[in-house]
């Protein structure tokens, strides 16, 4: 995080955004908005003026150079924009500058006096205060030298800070870790400069954003995941959802299982996130059934992700321990949404997970497995993942459980730093593990860590019939062995 300052803020109200900028745009000021094609300029332009609209009943003009007005309030319409009942209003004011790019084509030197003056007229007739101008290196790529792009992208700043409204100027980047912007001029003429980014990452698309600098204003660094959301538009993960710390809740819910509650010291607390990680078959699968199933008893709505089944795939398991899923969504109390984690980015998975937690309004949520996600992901976009998961449901006293295929910690494959974070930010973890006993392959749990309370930390036998999971007596470690997950490495003490 850069040093603050005492610049005066104006709030975007974009998703997320105004945490990373520590309040909002440094007010009065022109902020350079840079990107490659697709990584969501026009959409943070558009978004500016309309957040300033109806959150702020702030007027505002935007000046489009490549696309017509036309094509903006479209485009804007799918995001739920009605730039066209502004226009009526008198909020939202175009100038159509795309007239002057094709003049700049056809004339070739010249200025953009002009240009500006029609947008000093807009913004004194509207009361506009945000301004923002879409793209401008359609027509700054017409000038001959770069002497003429920073005379004529100072003269646009300078206009725009005289008139003392706060604007945003996108620009166009030639690739994503090469340069700030495609002529080299730009992020040098203006204070303040923002990187949008979208990298092709182990085949998804993955949506970045960074303040590459406030002048005299502080700001937090790094890269930040953002998505562009139908409804929500962009929404940077996970800043906009953390919020004020949650009450911590002293009450009990029930797992399901009376014995795996006993080895939690009671049942896992309301606002608990418990972690539960097996082997492939070792009843990870079966305890998410369960846990769902005492919320159905409890007449409490379950909302249960599954990322490696069918929704009828889930049913037919469910049947198999007489959880009967199609009779539970029918009474209202069970939502099922069965997705496989390559058919959207992590971030879009996540916004719609959010979404049904706030329209679903669920008691418990079961996410089965949430190491499918790391297919999609790497270990900064999952840590991501589960800190926005957490400032979403711990808020709601909202009992979760997430169940894993990778270990004894989620992100076995992850840097070791990034996994004691992700350990660090669940409260319950309960393992399930195959061991070998007497020629034997057995199944055992144990309960490392219970936060806030004392638990069963011996290793217990696991029993797993057609009627369900059954925990038994304390093993002796000294007569059983761990069965590796993974051949090839060798294998961890339980």
């Amino acid at each position: 995080m850069s040093g603050s300052g005492a610049i005066e803020r104006l709030p975007t109200g974009i998703g997320g955004f105004d945490q990373v900028a520590l309040g909002g745009l440094p007010a009065g000021r022109a902020t350079l908005v840079t990107g490659t094609t697709g990584s969501g300029k026009t959409v943070f332009a558009v978004e500016f003026l309309a957040r300033g609209i109806s959150g702020f009943g702030e007027p505002g003009v935007f000046v489009t150079f490549e696309e017509k007005p036309a094509a903006v309030r479209s485009n804007a319409a799918s995001l739920g924009e009605p730039i066209d009942v502004w226009e009526s209003e008198g909020a939202w004011t175009f100038v159509d500058a795309s007239a002057e790019v094709e003049e700049s084509v056809a004339v070739g030197d010249f200025d953009l006096a002009a240009l500006v003056a029609r947008i000093e007229d807009a913004v004194r007739r509207t009361g506009a205060k945000r301004v923002a101008l879409d793209s401008l290196g359609a027509i700054l790529t017409r000038f001959s030298d770069a002497a003429n792009v920073r005379r004529e992208l100072f003269r646009i700043a300078s206009s725009l800070e005289g008139l003392g409204v706060t604007a945003v100027l996108t620009t166009e980047r030639s690739a994503e870790h090469d340069g700030v912007s495609r002529l080299g001029v730009e992020e040098f003429v203006l204070n303040n400069v923002i990187i949008l980014r979208n990298v092709l990452d182990s085949g998804q698309r993955r949506r970045t954003i960074e303040i590459v600098k406030f002048r005299g204003a502080g700001h937090r660094t790094g890269e930040w995941l953002f998505a562009i959301d139908p409804q929500d538009g962009i929404v940077v993960v996970p800043l906009a959802f953390l919020g004020e710390p949650a009450r911590a809740s002293r009450e009990r819910v029930s797992s399901g299982i009376a014995e795996l509650d006993a080895m939690c010291g009671g049942g896992p607390y309301r606002d608990a996130i418990t972690f539960l990680s097996g082997s492939p078959g070792s009843g990870k699968t079966l305890v998410g059934l369960r846990f769902a199933a005492a919320a159905l008893e409890a007449r409490e709505r379950c909302l249960f992700c599954t990322f490696e089944e069918t929704h009828e795939q889930l049913v037919r398991t469910a049947a198999g321990w007489d959880v009967d899923v199609e009779e539970a969504e029918g009474s209202g109390l069970l939502r099922v949404v069965a997705e496989h984690p390559e058919e959207s980015s992590l971030e879009d998975h996540f916004i719609r997970m959010r979404r049904h937690v706030t329209e679903f309004a669920p008691r418990r949520v079961v996410i089965d497995t949430v190491s499918a996600l790391e297919r999609i992901t790497n270990p900064q976009g999952m840590l991501d993942f589960l800190v926005a998961l957490g400032a979403v449901l711990r808020p709601r006293e909202i009992t979760a459980l997430l169940t894993s295929s990778s270990g004894p910690r989620l992100g076995d494959r992850m840097p070791p730093e990034v996994a004691v974070e992700i350990n660090s930010l669940v409260d319950v973890t309960i393992l399930l593990r195959d061991l070998e006993s007497g020629g034997e392959v057995r199944r055992a749990v144990v309960v490392p860590k219970a936060r806030g309370t004392s638990h069963d930390q011996r290793i217990r036998r696991v029993d797993i019939d057609d009627r369900g999971m059954h925990i038994g007596e304390p093993l002796d470690s000294a007569s059983t062995t761990l069965v590796p997950e993974q051949p090839q490495q060798p294998a961890e003490p339980l």
